[in-house]
């Protein structure tokens, strides 16, 4: 007589959570997120309500855990040479290019819609929410921001820019100005922007 398997609860738990990911990025991308609520995310998703609030407490942590996911998808899916991926920004020797390279990325990615309603509502729920604006900072922003700051240092270590600059401030003068204009639409947002800004800032970074 063949025995009959257990039902795998972590996979089952794992189909869940994949599943409440989803749809809380497509319910913000189709009615914003002001609208998306738990129990339309739960709806979605085929889940009860209890089982997304037995892992989190607001519609909030739930997007910004589906945005994470959403970013390690896809540095899964551009392989091992993608910028985003624990390595960094890759030191090619030529920290203009390696920028300008880092840069046009991130406009794609802020172009691309499914990262730019979730993207934007988390920016609008973390100031209005100091306690989630400090989660998502340290979570979602620091990590990315960190690599700029040791791809710059090893830009000083080479001799590429000069060894007083600040490379916390030097970094947000190439993360700054892009999130601005993202968010308020001072301008277009293209490779062109990205470029300019890298030779800006470089500008006044470079040896004298």
């Amino acid at each position: 007589m063949a025995q009959k398997t257990a039902p795998d609860s972590n996979r089952r738990s794992e189909r869940s959570r994949r599943a409440i990911y989803d749809a809380a990025l497509a319910l913000v991308g189709e009615i914003g997120y002001p609208k998306t609520t738990i129990e339309g995310i739960a709806a979605r998703a085929g889940v009860g309500k209890q089982t997304i609030y037995r892992w989190w407490s607001s519609k909030a942590e739930v997007l910004m855990e589906a945005f994470i996911d959403l970013g390690v998808q896809a540095a899964e899916a551009a392989g091992a040479g993608d910028w985003a991926e624990a390595d960094g920004i890759p030191d090619t020797g030529d920290i203009e290019a390696d920028l300008k390279a880092v840069l046009r990325a991130t406009v794609d990615e802020l172009l691309d819609p499914r990262y730019d309603a979730p993207a934007r509502a988390l920016a609008a729920e973390g100031v209005a929410n100091p306690a989630f604006g400090a989660e998502f900072v340290g979570r979602l922003l620091m990590p990315a921001l960190e690599l700029y700051v040791r791809r710059l240092r090893a830009a000083q270590d080479a001799g590429q820019i000069r060894a007083d600059v600040d490379p916390y401030i030097a970094r947000d003068l190439f993360s700054a100005p892009l999130a601005q204009r993202w968010l308020q639409g001072t301008g277009p947002l293209d490779h062109a922007y990205a470029d300019a800004l890298v030779e800006y800032a470089l500008y006044g970074l470079s040896p004298r």
